[in-house]
C-alpha cells in the first residue's frame, strides 16, 4: 500500500518494493483538446510518488492496456485525456482490471474522454459539457473525511477552469466539493455544481477531480494533497465512505449545527479548533460525555467522522436517556467504541463490552491515527448496525430489557487525560419509521 502521507515539499521516506499497490499508471493520451499542463502534471505526479513510497510510470501508449500490463498497478490515473483514446479491445482489459479491484483516478479532462463507452462514462462520474474563460472561483468541500479533502477547510478559493457537466454525480458518487456557482461567472448547474467526487465502482475505486487546467496548479501544495489524497483512496491505501449521501442534517458542522443544542455531561470538555472555523471539536479530560440535549431520535442513521491522534480512547453512545450523569449513558445505552488496540469487545466498531466488531473487516476498513475515519450507525428498533468508512463492521441486536434503543440521545465522549479524539460532520438521517421525532 501506499506510505504514510507526506506533504508536498517533505522529505521523501525511503521507496517501497515494486508490486501493484505502490505502482500507478498515469495515461495522458488526447485525441481532442490537449492541455499544455500535461507535461507539469506528469511531473507532479512523479514527485508526489518520490515523495510518498509509490511508482509512477507514465505513458500516452494505449496498448499499455493489456490485463497483464495493468495487473502491475494500483490506479489507473487518466490525466487530461480527451476524445477516443482506447479501442475495444483496450477498453475491455480496462473493465477486467476495475472489475478486478484497481482503481481509477480522473483528473480535469478526463471527463472528457470516451463519450461512446458508458463504462467509462460511469466510472467518472459525470461527462464535460462547457466551461467558462478561468476564473477566480470558491470550492465548497462537503467531505472533510477523505483523504482528498481533509486537509481542506470548509471554503477554498482558487483560480482554475471550472468545467460543467451533463448530468450530477450526486446521486450515484459521493461528492467531496462543489462550485459555489455565485463566486464566479459561468456556471450552469443551478446552484448544485459537484467539482470533485468518488465512489466504488464495478468492482473498483474511483475518484475524480475537475480541477487542474492550469499549469500553475500542479504547484500549488493543496492541490497535489487534493490529488495525493485521491490515489490513496484509489490505490486502497486509505478507506473512505463513497456511497451517495443525501438528506442528512447537520448536528455539528460549520453551518446548520453549533454546540448549544449540546450539553457536557460530567468531568472533561471538548475545545472547539477555531482555525477550522469550529467545525473540529477534540476531547481532553473526563470520562464525560458531550450529548446533544435538544431532544432524542428514534429510528436514524447517525454519521460523524472521528480521528485519533494516537494509540487513544473514546466512543459515540446511542440509545440513552436524558441524563447530566455520564454513566447513565454507559447503563443504559449502548457505546460504539474509538479504542483500535483493546479487547475484541471493546475495540474500534464494537458494541462496548457486549459484541466484537468482525475484526478483519474493521482492519481492512480502518485508517491509522492521525486520519479522518468515518461511522454511520444505523438504528431501526432495537437493531444497530456500524459501518466504518463504508465497510459494514458489526450488525447488534438488543435484547436487555434494561435498554432500549428505540428513543434515545446520542453523546461523543472524552474518556480521560491523555485521549485525544476529535470529531466533525455530525449529521443524521431520520429514518421513516422515525414515529414523528
Amino acid at each position: 500500500m501506499l506510505g504514510a502521507m507526506a506533504l508536498p515539499g517533505s522529505a521523501a521516506p525511503q521507496r517501497a518494493a515494486d508490486n501493484d499497490s505502490t505502482r500507478i499508471l498515469v495515461f495522458s493520451k488526447t485525441a481532442g483538446f490537449r492541455h499544455d499542463s500535461i507535461p507539469d502534471g506528469i511531473a507532479a505526479l512523479r514527485d508526489l510518488g518520490a515523495r510518498n513510497d509509490f511508482l509512477v510510470d507514465a505513458t500516452e501508449d494505449a496498448t499499455a492496456f493489456t490485463p497483464g500490463n495493468l495487473d502491475r498497478y494500483g490506479a489507473v490515473v487518466f490525466l487530461s485525456t480527451t476524445g477516443d483514446v482506447l479501442d475495444a479491445e483496450q477498453q475491455r482489459a480496462f473493465e477486467d482490471y476495475i472489475g478486478d479491484g484497481g482503481g481509477y483516478v480522473g483528473i480535469h479532462a478526463a471527463a472528457d474522454t470516451e463519450y461512446d463507452w458508458p463504462f467509462y462514462g460511469g466510472l467518472a462520474g459525470a461527462y464535460f459539457a462547457s466551461h467558462p474563460q478561468i476564473q477566480p472561483a470558491t470550492v465548497l468541500v462537503e467531505d472533510r473525511a477523505h483523504p482528498a479533502t481533509a486537509h481542506l477547510g470548509p471554503a477554498w478559493d482558487r483560480t482554475d477552469e471550472w468545467y460543467n457537466y451533463r448530468t450530477n454525480p450526486r446521486n450515484t458518487a459521493r461528492v467531496l466539493a462543489s462550485l459555489d456557482e455565485s463566486s464566479y461567472s459561468g456556471g450552469t448547474m443551478d446552484g448544485d455544481h459537484p467539482i470533485a467526487w468518488c465512489q466504488e465502482y464495478e468492482g473498483g475505486r474511483a475518484f475524480y477531480t475537475g480541477l487542474g487546467h492550469t499549469r500553475e496548479s500542479y504547484a500549488e501544495p493543496a492541490f497535489l494533497t487534493h490529488l495525493l489524497g485521491g490515489i490513496r483512496y484509489a490505490t486502497g491505501a486509505v478507506r473512505a465512505d463513497c456511497r451517495p449521501e443525501t438528506g442528512y442534517t447537520p448536528l455539528l458542522d460549520r453551518t446548520g449545527g453549533g454546540l448549544d443544542a449540546w450539553r457536557q455531561a460530567g468531568p472533561g470538555s471538548f475545545t472547539r479548533d477555531e482555525a477550522d472555523g469550529g467545525a473540529t471539536i477534540t476531547s481532553s479530560g473526563g470520562m464525560g460525555l458531550l450529548w446533544y440535549a435538544e431532544r432524542p431520535f428514534r429510528s436514524y442513521s447517525l454519521k460523524l467522522d472521528w480521528r485519533m491522534a494516537d494509540d487513544d480512547n473514546s466512543g459515540v453512545f446511542v440509545g440513552f436517556p436524558a441524563s447530566d450523569d455520564p454513566w447513565t449513558a454507559v447503563e443504559r445505552g449502548y457505546e460504539i467504541q474509538i479504542d483500535a488496540s483493546d479487547a475484541p469487545d471493546r475495540t474500534t466498531g464494537a458494541v462496548y463490552g457486549v459484541q466484537s466488531a468482525d475484526i478483519a473487516a474493521r482492519d481492512a476498513a480502518l485508517n491509522p491515527p492521525g486520519e479522518w475515519n468515518t461511522f454511520e450507525i444505523r438504528v431501526e428498533g432495537e437493531r444497530l448496525r456500524v459501518r466504518l468508512n463504508g465497510v459494514p463492521v458489526n450488525d447488534f441486536t438488543n435484547t436487555d430489557p434494561a435498554r432500549s434503543l428505540t428513543e434515545g440521545h446520542i453523546g461523543i465522549q472524552n474518556h480521560g487525560d491523555g485521549d485525544e479524539v476529535s470529531f466533525r460532520n455530525i449529521r443524521i438521517s431520520e429514518l421513516p419509521d422515525g414515529g414523528g421525532h
